[in-house]
């Protein structure tokens, strides 16, 4: 057996669905997270799904909240 990673370990950039526009979970959760920042929402709307994963990785680091 590997020890491959998680999804939830995979570099965004490696997902095979990251290109696809980001989930209306990923989205809430960005809206939530900016608000918690208080950072303004932009272009983010159109972000792809590793677009969205980074930024909540960026917020949730900024905010105190990485894992």
């Amino acid at each position: 057996m590997t020890n491959a990673p998680s999804n939830a370990e995979k570099d965004p950039d490696d997902w095979v669905s990251g290109d696809e526009p980001m989930t209306g979970a990923q989205a809430s959760y960005l809206k939530t997270l900016m608000e918690q920042a208080h950072e303004e929402s932009d272009e983010r709307v159109s972000m792809t799904k590793a677009e969205a994963s980074k930024e909540i990785d960026r917020l949730r680091e900024k905010l105190g909240l990485a894992r």
